[in-house]
């Protein structure tokens, strides 16, 4: 139950991993928080035992894996609030939504950057009520790699308040008579 490395120690090698591999995800791209394949999966599983002893040093006592827990999951939880809190952060730290498609056609340099093949989005529209690209206004990936379809105006489905003001006018012209 001693630890082999100081507490400042342990605490700098785990706040340094985690923003090294928080920055390396931020640049890797969108595409790997939400369209794993499995070459993403194998690297993300290596990566795990890869910074393991950067973590934990010649430290593998239960008292320091413990120690390097409590401050990835406290760290963790401090920078998911700083970014619920303010924008900027979130910014920073998640990105900005990323526009694939608009009016119809493909963005081809979008779609590079962010390291998406036209056939992955193109599930996404299916699974989104498009059949294609001529479908949709706008597809954008968001910062936590979600592909959001906005279907054109005469393709998308009617809304309770779609029907209620069809309804109010339909009262209103019947009234006149």
């Amino acid at each position: 139950m001693h630890l082999d490395i100081s507490v400042w120690e342990k605490a700098i090698r785990t706040v340094g991993v985690y923003l090294a591999i928080t920055v390396l995800l931020r640049l890797a791209g969108k595409r790997d928080l939400a369209q794993l394949n499995a070459f993403d999966l194998v690297v993300i599983l290596l990566l795990s035992n890869v910074v393991q002893n950067a973590i934990i040093g010649p430290d593998n006592t239960l008292l320091g894996g413990i120690l390097g827990a409590v401050l990835l999951v406290s760290l963790n939880a401090v920078i998911v609030r700083l970014a619920r809190r303010d924008d900027r952060v979130a910014t920073l730290l998640e990105g900005t939504s990323t526009t694939l498609a608009r009016d119809g056609h493909w963005d081809n340099e979008a779609l590079r950057k962010e390291g998406l093949r036209k056939a992955d989005v193109q599930a996404a529209l299916r699974r989104q009520d498009a059949n294609s690209v001529a479908d949709v206004d706008k597809i954008t990936i968001e910062p936590g790699g979600a592909i959001v379809t906005t279907l054109r105006q005469e393709l998308q489905s009617a809304t309770r308040g779609d029907i209620e003001r069809l309804e109010a006018k339909l009262d209103a012209l019947l009234s006149r008579t």
